[in-house]
């Protein structure tokens, strides 16, 4: 079974990517920012986690005609999000998609209600703090992988301090009832005090920072029934995200030590890390065994129904490249791409030559075997002209007159509108 090797809270400001980006490491006002770290970095590299479980939040960046409270990302690797002025040269970091998806079981046993992403950059959010905390380099990429959590901490209403905690205890169990062999850390990162809009920004409250941060340590739990506003009074509105820095302490067992600590405040937002160790392995809140029999109850038998192909996380990771490229054909730039030159359209798209020949073979079933959903085949029909019945047909073998002796009615029709 999986371990967890500890956790760390740390601030995720971008003025720490913006002074490692600059190579400020020797500049006396910035400094500090890296001594802070050096500990941390030190940790991860004794610890040596095969995959950091990452709790932060996105900026408006990649989420953001779509807001969850909890988004897991599942893909096979997350590249820097560009935040306006180009994204930072730095590798894209690999995904953990198998790990990812037996914690998206766990959760959504335990009714915790998630959404999921791949194919999106990630911001100062996550990438900032992690580049003065993981080894990383342009041959060999990250020292670990990283499943990222992604909290919606900007939009009103978002989830209490006790619900972010309790996500943290189940994230716990996932991990302690994964089958494999693997060593997890997890952070939490965002605040401490500060406030970055509107006539209060500049709000810092060093006092209560130092009580939060001890708080969290010795006594998480009396934090957990404090109302987001009153959090907001004591740390500015943004440093309301302290809530994610519980979602961390919550997936760690009761009794903890903080073996580092710091703080800096240099402008706007403090620079803060901890480190914890487990100083008691909490068992599980049920044996790992009933946790994977609870988990796949729904889904026991799915793998017997013939034809029957669900879309699972391992399903949509395999096919992304090949879904996105069809869902892509809804923007009417890439149709007239595709109606006039395929083969353009298909080297745009990023496609291998099997998801070529794919489509080029209008293989309807084939596709669905790849790994693409039904409704991207639906695209595919509306940009070609053919209609549903057509590639229901072709998915059971047999003709559309066939086919149609089938159905009540003889009718065809796709999800295609109207044109400009």
């Amino acid at each position: 079974m999986a371990t967890i090797v500890g956790g760390v809270a740390t601030s995720h400001t971008p003025t720490i990517a913006f002074a490692k980006d600059g190579g400020k490491q020797d500049d006396p006002v910035w400094k500090p920012i890296f001594e802070g770290y050096e500990p941390v970095q030190e940790w991860f590299r004794e610890k040596q986690p095969d995959v950091l479980v990452y709790i932060y939040n996105d900026h408006m960046t990649s989420f953001f005609d779509h807001y969850s409270h909890f988004a897991l990302g599942v893909g096979e690797e997350f590249k820097a999000a560009d935040e306006g002025g180009g994204p930072r040269d730095i590798p894209a970091i690999k995904g953990d998609p198998k790990f990812a998806e037996h914690v998206a079981k766990v959760m959504v046993a335990n009714e915790f209600d998630l959404s999921y992403f791949q194919g999106k950059g990630l911001d100062h959010g996550a990438f900032s703090p992690l580049s003065v905390m993981v080894d990383y380099d342009d041959a060999n990429g990250w020292a670990c992988k990283l499943l990222p959590v992604v909290c919606g901490v900007l939009t009103v209403p978002l989830p209490s301090a006790r619900r972010f905690y309790k996500f943290g205890k189940s994230l716990r169990q996932a991990i302690l009832s994964y089958p494999e062999d693997i060593k997890v850390a997890i952070a939490g990162t965002g605040g401490l005090s500060h406030q970055v809009h509107g006539e209060g920004c500049g709000f810092n409250n060093p006092e209560w920072d130092h009580q939060f941060m001890e708080m969290l340590e010795k006594d998480p739990e009396a934090l957990l029934d404090y109302p987001i506003a009153k959090l907001a009074e004591l740390g500015g509105w943004e440093g309301a995200e302290v809530v994610m820095w519980l979602m961390m302490r919550g997936a760690l067992s009761a009794d903890v030590e903080a073996t580092h600590k710091t703080y800096f405040l240099p402008s706007m937002c403090p620079i803060a890390t901890m480190i914890f160790e487990e100083r008691r392995s909490d068992a599980p809140v049920e044996p790992p065994e009933k946790t994977l029999e609870r988990i796949n109850w729904d889904y026991d038998g799915a793998e017997k129904m013939e034809g029957t192909y669900p879309f699972t996380i391992e399903r949509s990771v395999k096919g992304f490249r090949l879904n996105h490229f069809l869902h892509s054909l809804t923007d009417p730039a890439m149709r007239k791409l595709f109606r006039e030159d395929e083969e353009a359209a298909y080297e745009k798209g990023g496609l291998t030559e099997e998801e070529k020949r794919l489509v080029r073979e209008r293989d309807w079933i084939g596709m669905i075997h790849y790994g693409v959903i039904f409704f991207m085949l639906e695209k595919l029909g509306a940009v070609t002209g053919i209609g549903n019945i057509d590639i229901y047909a072709a998915m059971k073998g047999m003709t559309v007159p066939e086919f149609q002796k089938t159905r009540n009615a003889q009718i065809n029709y796709g999800v295609a509108g109207k044109e400009d």
